[in-house]
């Protein structure tokens, strides 16, 4: 169990340290407060010093705001290529989260935050962490996360093609982009046939909120069995199918990629970008080797029905940003004995797509998301 130490009041002191990102525990860390200058707290955390917050929780949510305008200051440079201005970004981004992640808060035995003017988070963080059992140490930005996330399963995320509410859960991607879910909403569904004719199942691999499996319900999917390898998305999936009504026609399984048997449909719609996760929720943007992408691929024909579909739906950024070439993409389909019957395209709505400031932007402003009609040869 990793555990940090700090002095307070002449006093050694100690709590188990938890990081979502696997973050090792800071070696050093002292206790800071309301008269911590932000200058010398951006100095600290940027030679490895960690600062356990002592003060008033909204000041220290300030001195966060201070110190990212400080990093700020010095953005990445444009690389030579796309490829390369996607790596810097991300070492940017890395640097960024080592350094505001070296703020620090204590949740006490119960998960609460014993600080001036501190929000009640002890069912958040009982949400994301399980009950409560000891102190424990996180970074601010991380329990800012968990504060978010309760707010968006409380609320959920309306998705139109349900005409319903999916409540995302922590460390679980939440169907924010709309196009891949609109995707599935009016592909044609392939149709059964011979003894099979008028019942129609399905595969949705992946399943994460359990988004995609609702919306092949809706539309008359008999059955459909939903799986993902995440712990906390198969929890997900399970809340919002019993939410939906649909536990009946829903079967949440796993941890896993395939279930046993054989679809009409198998439907996929794994991370877009081939490089590797540093969080829970980058899991549903990231795909290291794209070893999802080739795992549906290569083990797709042996769960289809004769005459099924597979459903693939991805975004072609990674090849705008020369992370991977289209030709590789088709090459894997042959490869695994597949071929296309149709290729559905979409322009993406979500708000980065239209950001001047990021910088990716002029790979998003050509991004087309795509639903992969795939066959068995």
């Amino acid at each position: 169990m990793s555990t940090i130490h700090w002095t307070e009041t002449n006093s050694l002191r100690s709590a188990h340290w938890h990081s979502e990102s696997a973050t090792p525990p800071p070696s050093r860390v002292i206790d800071a407060d309301d008269r911590m200058k932000a200058d010398t707290a951006h100095r600290l955390a940027c030679e490895g010093t960690a600062l356990l917050w002592r003060g008033d929780f909204h000041n220290a949510r300030q001195l966060l705001q201070a110190m990212s305008r400080r990093i700020d200051r010095r953005p990445p440079r444009q690389g030579d290529s796309p490829a390369e201005s996607f790596h810097l970004h991300r070492r940017a981004r890395s640097h960024r989260a080592r350094v505001l992640g070296r703020l620090l808060v204590l949740l006490d035995e119960d998960h609460c935050l014993n600080l001036r003017r501190a929000p009640d988070v002890r069912q958040a963080c009982t949400e994301a962490y399980g009950p409560p059992s000891e102190p424990m140490a996180v970074s601010l930005t991380e329990l800012l996360g968990v504060i978010g996330a309760h707010q968006w399963r409380t609320k959920g995320v309306e998705v139109p093609a349900l005409d319903a509410r999916i409540h995302p859960h922590y460390g679980v991607f939440s169907p924010v982009r709309g196009e891949y879910v609109d995707l599935v909403a009016h592909a044609p569904l392939p149709t059964p046939t011979g003894h099979r004719a008028g019942r129609r199942t399905a595969f949705d691999l992946g399943t994460g909120t359990g988004v995609l499996a609702a919306v092949l319900a809706r539309r008359g999917i008999d059955h459909i069995v939903a799986t993902d390898i995440s712990p906390r998305a198969l929890t997900c999936a399970r809340e919002n199918v019993r939410r939906l009504h649909f536990t009946g026609r829903i079967d949440v399984v796993g941890p896993g990629l395939f279930p046993d048997g054989r679809a009409d449909l198998v439907v996929c719609n794994p991370p877009w970008i081939p490089a590797r996760p540093t969080s829970a929720v980058e899991q549903g943007v990231y795909d290291p080797g794209s070893s999802m992408l080739r795992s549906f691929l290569d083990g797709l024909t042996a769960h289809l029905q004769p005459g099924g579909e597979g459903w693939l739906i991805l975004s072609d950024l990674a090849e705008r940003l020369g992370l991977r070439t289209s030709s590789e993409l088709l090459a894997g389909i042959e490869a695994a004995g597949l071929h296309v019957v149709d290729r559905i395209d979409t322009r993406p709505r979500h708000p980065r797509a239209r950001d001047t400031a990021d910088p990716l932007h002029a790979a998003r402003t050509t991004e087309v998301t795509s639903l992969w009609r795939l066959a068995g040869n």
